[in-house]
C-alpha cells in the first residue's frame, strides 16, 4: 500500500536531529516562551522575508489573531466584510466569523483553483476591509491585480499560507510576505510540519505584531497586566525546536515534491483525468497534487483497491456546511464542481519515484 502520506517516514528523514533537539528541550526544563521560540521566530521571519514572526498554537489561531488584532487596533469592526475564496478550507472562514466579520465568498478559477481576481471588484462595498487570499494546494494565489485592488480601495491583504511554505511570487517575494499579514500552519502533514500542532503570523507591521503577541498571551504585554481580553495560544518549545530543524531542509524537501509533481504531469495520460494549469516551478510547492475526474468516487475506490491512498480536498464546500446554514441555498458552481471532482494523489518528500511510477501506471490503466 502506498499511503497518501506517512508521517512516520516523513519524521524519519531528519530523525537524528529531531531526537537531539527534543531531548535538549526536555532536559532544559523550559517548555514555553523560551529560547527555542525566539530562535525559530527569528529564522522563520528571515526565511519568509518579514520583520516579525509570532508563534501560536495552530494555523486557525494565527488567522483569528490577525483579524482580532485589526479590530483591537480600530482598523476593522464587527460587521465589516472580508472577501475570501469560496473553495477554501473552512478554517479561513472560521477565523473571519469568529471575529464577528462577514465573509464574502468569491468563486475560484477552475484552471488555477485560486480566487478569481476578475470577480473581486464587483463585490467590494464601503464595508469591505480586507481580501483574504488562500494559496490552496501550495499554488500561488496572489496576483498583481489583487494587490492593485487593495491599494485602490485601501483594503488589508491577509494571506492564508497554511499550504504554501516556500512558495514564491514571480517577483521573488515569498508567500507570507505579499500582504499586510499572513497566517501559517505547522500541522504535521504540511510542507513544514511539527510533531503536533503549531502556527505563526508573519508581518512587517510592528504595531500589529505587538498586538497579536499580546492577544495570544491572554491579552498581556507585561506579566499580570492585561491590555486585551485575549486567549492562550502558544507554540511550545519542543515544536519550535523541531520546526527549526525542518526549516533547514524545506527547500530540499520542496524540490522533491516538485520532482514528483512534474513526473505526474508528464506521465499521467488518461482521458478521464484532468489537471489544473501548470504553474512556474517557484509558484507551486506541491503541498497537494490535485486531479479532477467526473467519476471521482469510482476512481478513488479503484486506487484504494490497487493500493494507492488518496484524500479529497474538500468534499463539502463551506457554503454547504451545516454550521453556515444561512449560505446553504447559495450557488457557487465552480466551487461545487471542484468539491465533486477533486482527488489528491500521494506526494511528499518521502514518496519515491518508483512509487510515483506505480501510481501513474495504475491511473493510466483505469477506464
Amino acid at each position: 500500500m502506498i499511503p497518501f502520506l506517512s508521517l512516520k517516514d516523513l519524521t524519519a528523514l531528519h530523525a537524528e536531529e529531531i531526537h537531539e533537539v527534543v531531548c535538549r528541550v526536555v532536559d532544559s526544563g523550559w517548555y514555553l516562551q523560551g529560547k527555542e521560540n525566539d530562535t525559530f521566530e527569528t529564522n522563520y521571519a528571515k526565511y519568509i522575508g518579514t520583520g516579525y514572526c509570532i508563534g501560536c498554537a495552530n494555523g486557525l489561531d494565527a488567522l483569528i489573531w490577525i483579524f482580532r488584532a485589526y479590530i483591537e487596533l480600530g482598523v476593522m469592526k464587527p460587521g465589516d466584510e472580508v472577501i475570501v475564496p469560496a473553495n477554501t478550507y473552512i478554517a479561513t472562514i472560521l477565523a473571519i466569523t469568529e471575529n464577528g466579520l462577514k465573509p464574502i465568498l468569491v468563486e475560484p478559477k477552475l484552471n488555477t483553483l485560486e480566487i478569481d481576481e476578475d470577480l473581486i471588484e464587483e463585490v467590494i462595498t464601503p464595508r469591505t476591509k480586507a481580501i483574504a487570499i488562500v494559496h490552496l494546494y501550495g499554488r500561488i494565489a496572489y496576483t498583481e491585480k489583487i494587490g492593485t485592488l487593495c491599494k485602490k480601495y485601501d483594503l488589508k491583504l491577509v494571506e492564508d499560507c497554511v499550504q504554501s511554505h516556500g512558495c514564491f511570487y514571480q517577483d521573488g517575494r515569498m508567500t507570507g510576505n505579499l500582504g499586510d499579514a499572513a497566517g501559517h500552519s505547522f500541522y504535521p502533514g504540511k510542507n513544514l510540519g511539527a510533531l503536533g500542532d503549531g502556527g505563526a503570523v508573519t508581518t512587517n507591521d510592528k504595531e500589529l505584531a505587538v498586538a497579536i503577541r499580546a492577544l495570544a498571551n491572554y491579552g498581556s504585554q507585561k506579566k499580570y497586566v492585561f491590555k486585551y481580553t485575549g486567549r492562550n495560544s502558544r507554540l511550545d518549545e519542543i515544536q519550535a525546536a523541531v520546526l527549526d530543524v525542518k526549516l533547514k531542509y524545506l527547500k530540499e524537501d520542496n524540490a522533491h515534491r516538485k520532482m514528483i509533481g512534474k513526473y505526474y504531469i508528464d506521465h499521467i495520460n488518461n482521458p478521464h483525468i484532468n489537471f489544473p494549469d501548470t504553474f512556474p516551478e517557484e509558484q507551486n510547492v506541491f503541498h497537494l497534487f490535485p486531479v479532477f475526474c467526473e467519476r471521482r468516487d469510482e476512481l478513488q475506490a479503484y486506487l484504494t483497491k490497487n493500493g494507492v491512498g488518496t484524500v479529497i480536498h474538500y468534499p463539502i464546500p463551506p457554503h454547504k456546511q451545516e454550521c453556515y446554514k444561512q449560505w446553504n441555498e447559495l450557488a457557487f458552481p465552480i466551487t461545487e464542481q471542484i468539491a465533486s471532482q477533486e482527488l489528491s494523489l500521494p506526494i511528499s518528500p518521502v514518496l519515491t519515484i518508483e512509487e510515483a511510477t506505480y501510481v501513474v501506471n495504475v491511473l493510466n490503466k483505469w477506464e
